[in-house]
């Protein structure tokens, strides 16, 4: 007896519905009416997150969004009023509306007008137009907030973080890159260093300040008395810190992501600092920071030998600093090395010796390496990502291994490595 796929249960057809992409699941409701009321059915969109283009009036499509329990929108062009889609989305648990470059405090006032319990993450990210005044609404209104994503919104000041500190207490992950205005005052209010104004947001584990120029060594002083439990940290591209700031980050026993990418003022007496408190990390960014040297790779070995992930780009590393740091570093998985033109052969050796456990490495534009330390490199048992950007062969190797390079090029695709 032969069973055709449209004598399978409504249960088990919308079991095979889940394993599609959106598109998919959307085309497979199309096919006839027992296949829409399976694809209809909430755990087949599940997580689903719906990208939408307001652009004119659609009654069905909140009833529709909601029958199958999506409470996950971001908005991609926004040519009607916000509050379009917050009547319409009653149980709305994460709204995205990064790069609504047209959105501003007026059309977010008359969206949020009462309290929305259910939404837990927001992302504003790149609303230039966003200020101060949005962020009293969003303290007021949406006490849940557990993420918040203002990157780019270069209007904020620290009163919109007072506010922040304010109404938001449940915050986990508070993303502020780029908003230029921001100084040591506003990260004390949210450190709770201003509590007869607002108790803080004490509770945050993921903060990225990533490109706030103001910042300076006393932010790094008020997150690490107030902010305790956090455990990602991202201060790259902030050129006011120094390796005094360091210090006061070194007992943060919850921290295991720093990222440190482009701080002009960190040293190898930094990277001591780090090394000789109490910290756990597993992932450190110290790429272009051009005062970091051999040094802070013995330091490494020394303080922080639990790390997964280490990048080192453009750093003024050589062999030697190599050979003093594997020996501590067997647990290292991800190892960003690319612009170190000090970097030889003899550093690949070392490398592909001692960190067995290695999954990529990133040797853009090592420029004095050769074909006999890749060969080294290439047998690493749990290789699976090589970036070898610039990488050049002398001439004599393009005469007699030029098939052999065409075979590493194929099987290791030159990528880059993203921040911590």
């Amino acid at each position: 007896m032969e069973t055709h796929i449209s004598c399978l249960f409504p249960e088990l057809l919308a079991m095979i519905f889940g394993y599609l992409d959106v598109r998919d699941k959307g085309r497979a409701a199309q096919v006839c009416t027992a296949w829409r009321d399976a694809a209809y059915h909430k755990s087949v969109w599940r997580g689903v997150e719906a990208k939408l283009h307001l652009r004119r009036a659609n009654p069905s499509l909140f009833p529709s969004l909601q029958a199958r329990g999506i409470r996950r929108v971001q908005i991609l062009s926004l040519r009607r009023s916000l509050s379009y889609v917050i009547q319409g989305m009653a149980n709305i648990e994460s709204l995205n509306l990064s790069g609504c470059y047209n959105l501003t405090d007026n059309g977010l006032g008359h969206a949020f007008v009462q309290e929305i319990g259910s939404l837990r993450a927001l992302n504003l990210s790149l609303c230039k137009q966003i200020t101060d005044s949005s962020l009293g609404r969003i303290a007021q209104y949406l006490k849940g907030l557990e993420v918040l994503e203002l990157g780019g919104c270069s209007n904020i000041t620290n009163t919109g973080l007072l506010l922040i500190a304010w109404g938001l207490q449940r915050l986990k992950s508070l993303n502020l890159r780029s908003c230029r205005h921001l100084s040591d005052v506003g990260i004390g209010h949210l450190a709770g260093m201003t509590r007869s104004a607002a108790e803080g947001c004490l509770g945050l584990e993921q903060l990225t300040l990533q490109d706030c120029q103001k910042l300076t060594d006393l932010s790094l002083k008020h997150i690490s008395r107030g902010l305790t439990g956090l455990r990602l940290l991202n201060l790259s591209f902030c050129g006011g810190i120094s390796d005094a700031g360091l210090l006061h980050l070194s007992h943060m026993g919850s921290l295991r992501s720093l990222n440190l990418r482009s701080c002009d003022n960190i040293s190898d007496t930094g990277i001591m600092h780090l090394a000789m408190g109490s910290l756990r990390l597993s992932g450190l960014d110290v790429s272009f920071c051009d005062k970091v040297g051999d040094q802070s790779l013995a330091y490494i070995a020394q303080g922080l030998d639990g790390l997964k992930s280490l990048s080192l780009c453009s750093c003024h590393i050589s062999d030697d600093g190599i050979n003093r740091m594997v020996r501590q570093m067997h647990g290292l998985r991800t190892l960003n090395i690319g612009q170190c033109v000090r970097i030889t052969d003899k550093g690949l050796e070392l490398i592909a010796e001692h960190l067995s456990q290695l999954t990529g490495i990133d040797l853009y534009g090592c420029t004095r390496i050769t074909k006999r330390g890749l060969e080294r490199i290439t047998q690493l048992p749990c290789l699976k990502v090589l970036n070898l950007g610039l990488w050049q062969m002398t001439d004599s190797e393009k005469v007699r291994d030029c098939s052999d390079f065409a075979w590493w090029s194929c099987l290791y695709q030159p990528r880059t490595f993203g921040t911590l």
